[in-house]
């Protein structure tokens, strides 16, 4: 399974959508549910999945999931 589409199935678990798709430019102001706190379980979320730590750094930088892809992908390649 690629990284877009685990990353799908994680925001549908985190954020109760079913028949949400993510797209590259997507940010949080798209998803009802996204707010601080899902944010963080969110990312969470992502760290245990892909079996990565995600620096603040990293973090603060984040602007849309296509962003969080390009993390996810440095963060696996080591």
């Amino acid at each position: 399974m690629d990284n877009k589409t685990q990353l799908e199935i994680i925001f549908r678990e985190v954020f109760s959508a079913p028949d949400l798709h993510i797209h590259e430019a997507m940010t949080a102001s798209e998803v009802n549910q996204w707010d601080s706190i899902s944010h963080l379980i969110m990312i969470s979320k992502v760290e245990e999945v892909f079996g990565i730590k995600f620096k603040l750094k990293d973090l603060i930088k984040l602007k849309n999931v296509g962003d969080l892809l390009l993390l996810i992908e440095e963060k696996r390649k080591g």
